[in-house]
């Protein structure tokens, strides 16, 4: 077990330091840059493309997890993995447009649907909760229901993961420590191990990334950032994961994107569209640096995710189960 958890981190985290230099050249070939200005303060063109080494370190490392012998005890666990990868290429496909021609929000609005449904239609969905405050499982939800909530859960990992995405660092650090969380719940507390090394491929691409983003940073997530936040809210679903340990280690970037929904949404403003709202502008607009406000966000969220382990039989999220 413990080799095949070398293997598949090592192979995540190699493959996507080795695209990362490509990623760069790419960028500036195809003109696929951030120019300072905006909500962006940085110096000089930087490739917005650092999607494509994560997309690849990931997909990489996750295929060669499906032949090591390990034991698999889901029967449907093939049916997830196939709709986790077809969205992840079409989110991903879509997150390049973007960077490229910059999609508008009902463009990206729908883009987002389509792959949330493609992950539910693979059986990756919300069917039942533990009530927070006696700990019984409710019944199975209605099928509309279940439908609903599974696309609600996957657009607010996505746009949360890509509101994320304005500070050096931010975002590939909470989705390590995401994929971390997911990684020891699954292989050490659900024994899948199966399932566990999904989340470990994911930790090997993220902290590629992390090591070429972290400031100064030498390459943005760009579009890469959808991809991030589906995977997140599908590997949650998958590894059997608990809705209060995810809300607690995003829960500061979360709260900061209902706020920013709601303040855009009072001034008449499209929610989606980005400006220097955020926390972390604003922090950034108050004098604090860059690396200080986003190990705070990381430590802040890594404290949450070790009390919650401390308290992982309060609210469970019961997503779907072996049969």
């Amino acid at each position: 077990m413990i080799e095949a958890f070398v293997i598949i981190f090592c192979l995540a985290l190699s493959v996507s330091l080795a695209v990362m230099p490509i990623s760069i050249a790419l960028g500036h070939r195809w003109g696929i840059v951030a120019i300072p200005g905006g909500r962006r303060k940085h110096e000089g063109q930087i490739s917005k493309l650092g999607g494509i080494a994560v997309f690849a370190g990931f997909m990489i490392a996750a295929m060669a997890a499906q032949f090591l012998p390990i034991p698999r005890f889901d029967p449907n666990e093939l049916i997830r993995f196939t709709g986790l990868m077809l969205g992840a290429v079409l989110i991903f496909i879509v997150g390049l447009i973007d960077d490229k021609y910059e999609l508008n929000a009902l463009q990206l609005g729908v883009a987002q649907i389509f792959t949330a449904g493609i992950a539910v239609g693979f059986q990756i969905f919300i069917e039942t909760v533990n009530n927070p405050l006696t700990a019984q499982q409710t019944d199975r939800f209605p099928f509309l229901v279940t439908v609903t909530l599974s696309m609600f859960w996957f657009g607010v990992m996505i746009n949360t993961v890509n509101f994320l995405d304005g500070l050096d660092g931010l975002a590939g650090g909470v989705a390590f420590i995401c994929s971390l969380m997911l990684f020891i719940h699954s292989a050490f507390i659900l024994n899948q191990t199966s399932v566990s090394l999904l989340p470990l491929a994911l930790m090997g691409a993220s902290l590629g990334f992390l090591l070429y983003n972290f400031n100064p940073a030498k390459i943005f997530l760009g579009g890469g950032a959808y991809l991030l936040g589906y995977l997140i809210g599908a590997l949650s679903i998958i590894g059997g994961a608990k809705m209060a340990t995810i809300l607690m280690v995003m829960g500061l970037p979360l709260m900061d994107f209902a706020w920013q929904v709601i303040s855009r949404l009072r001034r008449g403003k499209n929610p989606m569209q980005g400006d220097r709202g955020h926390l972390h502008f604003r922090l950034l607009d108050l004098g604090y640096g860059q690396r200080s406000i986003t190990m705070l966000v990381l430590i802040l969220a890594g404290f949450a995710m070790i009390a919650r382990q401390e308290t992982r039989d309060l609210a469970p999220i019961k997503s779907i189960k072996s049969e």
